[in-house]
């Protein structure tokens, strides 16, 4: 969707007004936005490419957001996207419908911004800390998301800019099997075209990186599938 650095966000508003104040709050904090105002555009938007976060109001035309919400979360790709429900139903009953159908959340209007902007980095924190400063450790290994330094057994390591991105996305969550194309949309953004060849390059830069000062190499090849962190 947008910068491979910022954490994406995608709003879903049929009210201009409300949708530019969102817009205008989440690019201040440093979120590339995205911007819909109906679920059809929404839905198609995501198929382009997920944000890691969806702020999406539960009326809106042609199909609703608690319909959206329902679809994305029955999607393997789209499952752990984290959805926050924006809506006018205050009644405990809708915001058990909205909860149940998958929202991570559940807003009710008329909202504080402020507050909102805090769901929204609360939510990242538990998908995506690196994203929102958070430092992330992997047995000996440290970085710091915030200074954008990265340490091994206490020694600090010197790591090219691709090489620290790709280290941020394995370690937030280590175990986990990225293919080349998962890691060129989170990595390098959707917008710019890269070889996937070039995943294989910079994989090897920073298995180098890693072992500069001696240590068992962390990332693991997975024939077939991609790469993974311990």
């Amino acid at each position: 969707m947008a910068g491979a650095e910022q954490p994406t966000v995608l709003i879903v508003e049929d009210e201009p007004a409300q949708r530019e104040v969102l817009a205008y709050n989440l690019e201040a904090e440093g979120f590339a936005v995205s911007k819909a105002d109906n679920g059809e555009e929404a839905l198609l938007l995501v198929e382009e490419g997920a944000p890691d976060i969806i702020v999406l109001d539960w009326m809106l035309p042609n199909v609703s957001g608690i319909e959206v919400c329902r679809r994305l979360k029955s999607r393997t790709e789209t499952r752990n996207v984290p959805i926050i429900m924006l809506s006018a139903r205050s009644e405990e009953v809708d915001r058990v419908r909205g909860l149940e159908t998958g929202a991570d959340d559940y807003v009710i209007k008329p909202y504080s911004v402020v507050e909102l902007m805090a769901r929204v980095r609360a939510q990242l924190r538990r998908t995506r800390p690196a994203s929102v400063g958070e430092q992330l450790q992997f047995e000996d290994i440290v970085l710091d998301a915030e200074t954008h330094k990265v340490f091994r057994s206490e020694k600090i390591l010197k790591l090219g800019p691709t090489e620290f991105r790709l280290l941020s996305t394995f370690m937030e969550k280590p175990g986990r099997v990225w293919s080349r194309e998962q890691l060129l949309d989170r990595v390098w953004g959707r917008d710019i075209y890269v070889d996937t060849r070039t995943v294989d390059v910079h994989i090897g830069r920073l298995r180098k990186a890693l072992c500069q000062y001696g240590g068992a190499d962390p990332v693991r090849t997975v024939r077939g599938a991609g790469y993974a962190l311990g």
